[in-house]
């Protein structure tokens, strides 16, 4: 039986592959090697996946561990493609397979709306790698402008029968990668949210055992999707994850980028989608010292929509 190898990282590399992977030309039986969080087990149940060791970002020795499992786990001659969405478990997966001959892909994250991540910049060297960008502003001979996960949404005003200019429940989401931690926003929503709103925290690793709130660490994807949807508010860090759980749930989030001064991430990418998607009106965007309480109101006065199919990737 020919089969579809799609990898990927938890959190937004996993989410913007499973939406991407619908509009593959590639229609072999889907397999997917990835970590096992609630996340990927509620977003894939039902779904063909091999569970690997986790791989944080820098983390050559769990990086070492799954090139190790590659040849047991990876493509064997039913394999029809691999393709994955990053980050850096690709690395222990996509070479061997390039090397193999099989048609293998690299699909830049939509967070990287600038260039290329440091996945990207040593997978484009590997032989039988073919790479890709969600955008064309940075596409050249060396990278192929696939298409974008966020093609076919389209921002529109909140109908004028819902809570205009109210916010009675809201869910935060701060991300879930290893071991960073967000807490600084949910300092600053804390001291915003009346006690009235009922409030959803997805709170990762940040540590908040010591602020007046009721936490989750982390919610199965099916239960924070019906959360959002049930909600008046999203206020989440700027991954691209949960800006397409938001934007499926017909939410314009409130974005607000982790900054790598603070120890909040690697580097400063969030601040690029964050922007792209504030410039297109799919999201409000803001600092943490920005925030106020009409940035709040200003992202509930707004609705999403599929405009529009999204068409097949461009990557064959």
């Amino acid at each position: 039986m020919r089969e579809v190898v799609l990898v990927a990282s938890g959190g937004g590399h996993v989410q913007q592959l499973r939406l991407l992977a619908d509009r593959l030309p590639y229609t072999g039986h889907r397999r997917w090697i990835t970590f096992d969080t609630p996340q990927t087990r509620s977003l894939l149940g039902g779904e063909d996946v091999n569970y690997v060791p986790y791989v944080g970002p820098r983390d050559y020795k769990n990086l070492f561990r799954n090139a190790i499992m590659s040849p047991r786990i990876g493509v064997d001659k039913n394999t029809e493609a691999m393709i994955s969405t990053g980050s850096g478990v690709a690395l222990a997966y996509l070479p061997q397979s390039g090397l193999r001959g099989i048609p293998t892909h690299y699909i830049e994250s939509a967070t990287r709306v600038m260039g290329p991540s440091l996945t990207g910049r040593l997978l484009e060297r590997c032989p039988g790698v073919r790479v890709h960008t969600q955008y064309e502003s940075w596409a050249n001979g060396r990278w192929g402008f696939a298409g974008s996960v966020f093609e076919g949404f389209e921002a529109v005003p909140r109908r004028a029968d819902s809570n205009l200019g109210q916010v009675r429940k809201a869910v935060v989401s701060l991300g879930t990668i290893k071991p960073y931690g967000f807490r600084r926003l949910v300092e600053r929503l804390v001291d915003m949210f009346n006690d009235d709103v009922e409030v959803t925290w997805q709170t990762g690793f940040t540590n908040v055992d010591d602020l007046p709130i009721d936490a989750q660490s982390m919610i199965p994807d099916h239960e924070l999707k019906a959360r959002i949807a049930d909600a008046d508010l999203l206020v989440a860090h700027a991954g691209t994850g949960i800006a397409l759980t938001g934007l499926s749930a017909g939410v314009c989030p409130l974005l607000v980028p982790r900054e790598a001064a603070h120890g909040e991430h690697v580097d400063n990418h969030q601040f690029e989608i964050a922007k792209l998607l504030d410039d297109s009106g799919l999201a409000v965007s803001r600092k943490v010292e920005e925030l106020s309480c009409d940035d709040l109101l200003l992202a509930t006065s707004r609705s999403v929509v599929r405009g529009s199919k999204a068409r097949e990737l461009a990557i064959a």
